[in-house]
């Protein structure tokens, strides 16, 4: 953030600046960057939800199956976006929401 500051203003952050650079980085208010979204969607659109294993997952978003695991669902997980079922991992009520789209019915 203080890189965006310096190169696109004056280098100060404020509230603002955060605002801008966070926007500029691609992370959205809840905190979700590009990657992380595309798990969401993935398994919202390509999977109904889930429940779709690590590895499925990981290929169909183009990301290791570590990075998907260490990285981007523990956020999801304290967000209440994706749990972690013996079946596999299910998208909340909170993830369809978050995306704008409405969950399957039934």
């Amino acid at each position: 953030m203080r890189d965006f500051a310096q190169v696109e203003r004056s280098g100060r952050v404020d509230g603002e600046v955060a605002r801008d650079g966070l926007a500029f980085f691609g992370v959205d208010g809840l905190g979700l960057d590009k990657p992380s979204r595309e798990i969401l969607s993935a398994l919202c659109h390509r999977f109904s939800g889930g429940p779709v294993g690590l590895k499925t997952l990981s290929i169909s978003v183009s990301e290791p199956e570590d990075t998907v695991e260490d990285v981007y669902e523990p956020f999801l997980i304290q967000q209440g976006l994706l749990i972690r079922t013996p079946k596999g991992r299910v998208a909340t009520a909170a993830a369809y929401a978050h995306l704008g789209v409405d969950p399957p019915v039934g």
